[in-house]
């Protein structure tokens, strides 16, 4: 399938929405097949002088475009479907990328039969290596997962999975980076404390994560055996493992994965 062939709207072109519009392009989307949504004035004057892409309102973004991808936060999910709901036509495809809010939301307010397939996707998407979950709704067909596939595979990594997984995504890869930003920066802290510079400690923790995730990654080991290999005995490496187990890392982890996925489902119910 060509890239361009259908035209896509992003209604909410926010932070989110802005990866998924650049990927578009570097995709080879054509910028009169994209189409924008803004709040602000000025921020769709940024939009177009950034991307040439045409900046419209919501009401010409659902009857101009053939896909419309729904990027803007989950509270202001229900407005805009309230907005624009009864005008769209049953045979668009809806993308939504609105955290923690399910396909029953959306098909509760757009016409019956409207297919509709939930994505979950992260911040990496910025040097083209996110990692984007997609669900098909109960009427997306394969060609609709395809196109979804079609339209984020230029941020990175694409991954079907059941939609009830998605809340466990949005906990394990949606929040994830936040979870490594936190560990580089403790990290940075003790280098510090150890009589490291500050820039010196920085870049010995990006690339020894660089090279540790494409380790990962291009070996296929498991991560126990990667771990093993670095674990001499009675080294140096054990006697700091020995310390982040009893520190409870695994079990504060294991805890902080089920509060952001429960916080999901709360979000959900919130705005059901």
């Amino acid at each position: 399938m060509a890239p361009g062939v259908h035209a896509v709207a992003v209604i909410g072109a926010g932070k989110i929405g802005e990866l998924m519009l650049s990927g578009l392009l570097r995709a080879g989307w054509p910028t009169d097949r994209i189409l924008a949504t803004a709040r602000r004035t000025e921020r769709a004057e940024e939009l177009v002088q950034r991307y040439g892409v045409r900046v419209v309102d919501n009401v010409a973004a659902v009857t101009e475009a053939d896909v419309l991808a729904i990027s803007v936060k989950p509270q202001d999910a229900g407005a805009l479907l309230t907005e624009v709901g009864p005008k769209v036509p049953a045979d668009k495809l809806v993308v939504s990328l609105c955290a923690g809010l399910p396909i029953s939301f959306f098909a509760k307010r757009l016409p019956a039969g409207t297919p509709v397939v939930r994505v979950m996707t992260n911040t990496p998407a910025l040097v083209d290596e996110a990692m984007t979950a997609i669900s098909a709704g109960p009427h997306a067909t394969p060609e609709h997962l395809a196109l979804a596939e079609e339209m984020f595979r230029p941020l990175g990594r694409t991954l079907r999975v059941p939609e009830s997984q998605q809340d466990a995504v949005t906990a394990l890869s949606g929040s994830g980076p936040a979870y490594f930003y936190l560990l580089v920066e403790a990290m940075t802290d003790a280098g510090i404390l150890l009589g490291l510079p500050r820039q010196v400690a920085h870049d010995l923790i990006v690339q020894t994560a660089i090279g540790s995730a494409l380790m990962l990654r291009e070996s296929g080991e498991h991560p126990v055996k990667l771990r093993e290999a670095v674990t001499s005995p009675a080294g140096t490496t054990i006697a700091a493992i020995r310390e982040l187990e009893n520190h409870g890392v695994r079990a504060a982890l294991l805890a902080a994965l089920e509060a952001a996925r429960d916080r999901a489902r709360e979000l959900a119910a919130q705005n059901a």
